[in-house]
């Protein structure tokens, strides 16, 4: 027997009747008064770039606001860091309300309309755990001392900021070729797929330069909110193979990462508290940016212990400003570079 799998969406109450949202399409939908939204709900009390959803590979869906003015709520308390949707959760934006629903414990993918999510749970399943193994690099990046943040900042202010930080954080990613694959409380993780071999210098530079934009944007972010104390981030980022899976279409592919590469490059951003460094780099990416002229003038060797490993393990690392250093001479050296064409 074949059964009709619901398709997630949002249940949005009009003068009119009820109107239903699908979830489809996509990984990610924004909601807000501009037209450029998914969702545009004509709302003043809606902030032109509100909140967004996010799809995760494990079936969840993530409620991100994105610094409103107004806040977003979730069954009338607001949000200050993503949260996970619950079937039924109710979604204040202003004065409007939506009803969240994704009524099975196994979501179909979000990119699946009605028409073809009638499948048995067979295929089904066997189509969402298809991976491939990968050489991948993972950037993880996260807020320092944010629990003292939370505990000092008023809560609408800190819901903004927050906001605004993986609003931007998004976008910085994206301009260089990533996506945010995930969000965990106050940080963010990335994940550039190469070759099949090896990994090219220019894609090593874009994730510099990305974490370069990282760093200055969450600096800036003292200026525009009247924080207790400037705002730093630490990164990890490790380069190895992980298992990869695909689990969107056309022109929008929706790639998750699975495996040690990615469990170390999370204990490599929480080393940086361990080294008193800004960023750490696991052994294999170290050897890929060493083709880029780094070395350990720039990037320190330690000896760190990384949660859930048995042995101590080797990273390297520096300061964001030897890291901007380093970009600066970088950018130095290809101006200067002769023209062979």
């Amino acid at each position: 027997m074949v059964t009709t799998q619901p398709t997630p969406h949002l249940l949005l109450r009009t003068d009119s009747g009820y109107r239903r949202l699908l979830l489809t399409g996509s990984n990610c939908w924004t909601i807000g008064r501009s037209e450029d939204n998914n969702f545009v709900l004509p709302d003043r009390w809606i902030s032109r770039n509100h909140a967004m959803l996010q799809y995760m590979e494990t079936g969840e869906f993530y409620l991100i606001d994105l610094g409103s003015r107004n806040g977003s709520f979730v069954n009338g308390r607001r949000v200050s860091i993503p949260v996970t949707l619950n079937n039924g959760d109710r979604l204040t934006f202003g004065q409007t309300e939506l009803e969240f629903y994704c009524p099975i414990p196994t979501h179909p993918k979000p990119e699946e309309d009605e028409d073809s999510a009638g499948m048995d749970s067979r295929e089904f399943t066997a189509t969402a755990t298809l991976h491939v193994r990968r050489l991948i690099s993972v950037l993880v990046v996260d807020i320092r001392n944010f629990t003292g943040l939370t505990r000092q900042l008023d809560e609408k202010i800190l819901s903004e900021m927050i906001g605004t930080w993986f609003r931007h954080a998004g976008d910085i990613i994206r301009q260089y070729d990533s996506w945010v694959d995930k969000y965990i409380g106050d940080a963010v993780m990335a994940v550039w797929i190469h070759g099949a071999q090896e990994v090219g210098d220019d894609e090593m530079l874009k994730i510099l330069h990305a974490l370069s934009a990282l760093h200055k944007m969450t600096t800036d972010l003292y200026n525009l909110y009247p924080l207790p104390f400037p705002l730093r981030i630490g990164a990890g980022i490790n380069t190895g193979y992980a298992m990869v899976g695909n689990t969107g279409s056309g022109d929008r592919p929706d790639y998750t990462a699975l495996g040690d590469t990615v469990n170390a490059a999370f204990r490599l951003e929480t080393s940086t508290k361990q080294i008193g460094k800004d960023v750490a780099v696991g052994k294999t990416t170290f050897q890929c940016l060493s083709t880029l002229g780094a070395d350990e003038t720039l990037f320190g060797q330690y000896t760190v212990n990384l949660r859930g490993y048995d042995a101590p393990a080797i990273a390297y690392a520096c300061s964001f400003a030897e890291l901007d250093a380093f970009l600066k001479k970088k950018e130095g050296q290809l101006e200067h570079k002769p023209d062979v064409s």
